[in-house]
């Protein structure tokens, strides 16, 4: 049997959640004329009724502050063929958007095209948890695409992956 450690080691804490896999997003939101962007594995469904979702973000993350500000953002779910562009808005200091072709969303948010799909939401409750926030968004427009052959892109075991090759 396992012994309760009551100081348990974050790199140890992070390998044991990397066993559970998830999809891949990038939170994005436009004020000042400013597209704002950052790459998200931390996303989920809440609740139905209000539609609502979360995201989990460092408390010091440069791009949350200003997002915060819009009160407003987009959750763009990343297809198997957009590695690239969760490594570029995974990077600090770089200009994130560079190459990235874009549409605005009703709500005003970048939706990155080529996405598999995307939620617009506007912010509607934040709790601090440890050295995250968690922020939870209520959804007022989302897309779905309808390409049949199209797979979610994950992240398992600290390597991205796809439905084909898990």
């Amino acid at each position: 049997m396992p012994l309760l450690n009551t100081a348990i080691e974050p790199l140890r804490f992070r390998e044991a959640l990397g066993h559970y896999a998830s999809g891949i997003t990038v939170i994005t939101s436009h004020i000042d004329g400013e597209q704002i962007g950052f790459t998200c594995q931390s996303f989920h469904s809440v609740s139905m009724s209000p539609p609502l979702v979360s995201f989990s973000v460092m408390s010091g993350s440069a791009s949350y502050p200003r997002i915060r500000q819009a009160g407003r953002f987009a959750v763009n779910i990343l297809s198997d063929e957009q590695v690239e562009i969760s490594q570029q808005f995974a990077r600090r200091g770089t200009d994130k958007w560079h190459g990235i072709e874009w549409q605005e969303s009703p709500l005003g948010n970048p939706i990155i095209v080529g996405s598999l799909h995307w939620l617009d939401c506007e912010i509607y409750a934040e709790h601090a948890a440890g050295d995250h926030l968690i922020v939870i968004g209520e959804v007022k427009a989302l897309d779905l695409q309808e390409a049949a052959a199209t797979q979610p892109l994950l992240y398992f075991k600290g390597q991205y992956r796809n439905m084909r090759h898990a």
